[in-house]
């Protein structure tokens, strides 16, 4: 039986955001940015911010996905791992890296500093939920759906131990898992 999820942002809540920071990110460029998401935790998100995007721009959106984690269950590890690598060219690009959250910074700083490698004229970070009160490490956040608490939250793409993934809104589990 699935342990009770307190709601901190409904769908309703999400959906504005999303649109929002859309609109933030068209008005900021020309152009689309290659879009790369940091996988599991982001694919929701970024599908949406996708969709919601200039329709002028949907021809021409270019993405991808990083899988990037310091996670076991609730707990960072502390050890980040990147596995795979991009599939679409992004030197000379503008580029906007999308997550779900930025909680220490530690594994964002990693992909910046992998992405930066393979020179982009520009990195941006975009994510939906940002906990500066666990920042460990600078990240130069562009784009920011919500601040959070210092909360482990769950739903819309974040899971705990695999589980709450698929919710439509982001809460926090109650009564342990």
């Amino acid at each position: 039986m699935a342990a009770a999820v307190r709601v901190l942002f409904d769908e309703a809540a999400i959906d504005g955001r999303v649109a929002a920071l859309a609109a933030q990110i068209a008005a900021d460029h020309d152009e689309p940015p290659v879009i790369v998401g940091i996988r599991n935790g982001a694919v929701p998100f970024m599908m949406d911010l996708l969709r919601a995007l200039p329709a002028r721009w949907h021809p021409d959106l270019v993405f991808d996905f990083l899988d990037a984690t310091s996670y076991a269950g609730s707990r960072s590890t502390g050890d980040i791992r990147l596995a795979g690598d991009l599939v679409v060219g992004v030197e000379g690009r503008e580029v906007l890296v999308v997550d779900g959250i930025v909680d220490t910074g530690r594994t964002m700083e990693a992909v910046l500093n992998h992405l930066r490698g393979k020179k982009p004229s520009q990195v941006r970070v975009c994510t939906l939920l940002d906990k500066p009160s666990r920042r460990a490490v600078p990240v130069p956040v562009a784009y920011r759906g919500f601040e959070v608490e210092d909360l482990f939250v769950v739903g819309y793409g974040m899971d705990l131990d695999q589980r709450y993934r698929g919710l439509r809104h982001i809460g926090v589990v109650e009564d342990g898992a």
